[in-house]
């Protein structure tokens, strides 16, 4: 694992673990699909891509968060990633989901992103989250509505431009 400080988390299905270089090529594939990457920041150089991931590695040694890698319990394989992003000029720390291609439609995304949600209360002691989605990416937006978040405001995003700020709700609420 090239990031050493990234726990393990698991549900039914997934593994969440740190990213690890031999998932490189499953994020370079995904970012480099303009269609499927759009709404995340896709890329149109491996370059690019390959630069992303190393963010991606050095968001966890600067913040001690970043994006998991998704594995599937039964295959082994990387099936997208999900976690806490909140590099410079973000509004403020926010949980991401992708699944790659082949993947979709599973509730991969949901299952990940709501035991990413409780470590971040749980483990990091954060108090808020947000989704910020790009407008017209009804997916993401109805699933960040199943796990009870909702619309906030719309703010200029220096990279992707315009996004909308969803809301999810606090760990009094998830924790119970």
């Amino acid at each position: 694992m090239i990031v050493p400080n990234a726990p393990q988390l698991e549900t039914e299905r997934l593994i969440l673990r740190g990213p690890d270089a031999g998932d490189a090529e499953a994020m370079i594939a995904f970012l480099l699909d303009r269609e499927r990457a759009d709404g995340f920041g896709g890329y149109d150089h491996r370059g690019d891509a390959w630069r992303w991931f190393a963010l991606n590695v050095g968001h966890w040694h600067l913040r001690g968060y970043g994006y998991f890698t998704i594995e599937m319990k039964d295959t082994g394989k990387p099936a997208g990633i999900s976690g806490i992003w909140n590099p410079e000029g973000w509004p403020e720390p926010e949980i991401g989901w992708v699944v790659f291609e082949g993947y979709e439609g599973r509730g991969i995304a949901r299952e990940a992103a709501e035991r990413v949600r409780r470590y971040a209360y749980e483990d990091l002691g954060l108090k808020t989250l947000t989704s910020n989605i790009v407008p017209g990416n009804t997916r993401s937006i109805a699933l960040a509505e199943r796990m009870g978040a909702s619309y906030e405001r719309t703010y200029q995003n220096h990279h992707m431009g315009e996004d909308l700020l969803y809301r999810h709700p606090g760990p009094e609420e998830v924790l119970g």
